[in-house]
């Protein structure tokens, strides 16, 4: 693939977080290989993930070609965008072409990222996983490598407002490349969330004290902080399911009329 936008994206973004004042920790980015496919598995916390977990691959000098929702690429300032990165577009109702569009991008030697929870965890936990991302890797033929974003909540995510402030520590890091079991899509995606959830444990204790003092909001309740459960997430992810059903049902009707 040409790459014309994702060089000078990477610069800029690189300067952002210079102006950001972001501490940087990464850890296993020996994990990604320098050549040839990789699926990288990312926990999900913030709307600026897509920015910072391209930064897991770079010291190997890799570009990430992102799974990212349908929506991005109808708007009309981020579409372009998207798609100059060749990034790949999920259509929720039906994912057959993202999925097929991933396994060739794989074969063809990319690194392709993917958000295995679909949407963001108001509990900062990992929620429940989908099997895709194993099924792709398996098709494909190429290793999965889990990845923990942790620190980019505090500035942009669900319920809270942006906090683009000066100075905090964003933490990185990159697991061991899992080889998948292509006959047990089930059991291969809870050892997936299981080898997450430890790195996740071991990032958040591993994270500054003085940046997530005990009852900080972007922290789990599992760990003292006073981000919702996981049942109370979900049950605040449905109220907003249930919303954005009602609005498409009103700009609907709106056009009809």
């Amino acid at each position: 693939m040409r790459d014309l936008t994702y060089p000078p994206i990477i610069v800029a973004a690189k300067t952002a977080f210079r102006a950001l004042g972001n501490r940087f920790t990464m850890t296993g980015t020996e994990h990604v290989p320098r050549t040839g496919g990789a699926l990288m598995a990312y926990n999900h916390v913030s709307y600026v993930d897509f920015v910072y977990g391209g930064l897991a691959a770079n010291p190997s000098g890799r570009l990430v070609r992102f799974m990212a929702k349908r929506e991005l690429f109808d708007h009309k300032a981020t579409g372009p965008l998207m798609r100059s990165l060749h990034h790949i577009e999920v259509d929720r109702g039906d994912g057959i072409a993202s999925y097929e569009r991933a396994v060739e991008c794989l074969k063809d030697g990319e690194i392709v990222g993917i958000f295995p929870e679909a949407t963001i965890s108001r509990a900062m936990e990992l929620k429940e996983f989908k099997t895709g991302a194993v099924r792709i890797a398996a098709d494909a033929g190429v290793p999965l490598i889990p990845v923990i974003l942790w620190g980019t909540q505090r500035m942009m995510t669900k319920d809270h407002p942006r906090d683009f402030s000066r100075g905090k520590s964003i933490s990185i890091h990159v697991g061991e490349p899992m080889q998948i079991n292509p006959r047990d899509a089930a059991g291969e995606t809870r050892r997936l969330h299981e080898t997450m959830s430890r790195m996740l444990d071991e990032v958040i204790a591993a994270y500054p004290a003085d940046e997530q003092p005990p009852g900080s909001w972007w922290l789990p309740a599992t760990h003292g902080g006073s981000a919702p459960s996981l049942q109370e997430a979900a049950r605040l992810d449905g109220e907003e399911k249930r919303e954005r059903a009602r609005k498409r049902a009103e700009r609907r009707a709106k056009k009809k009329a």
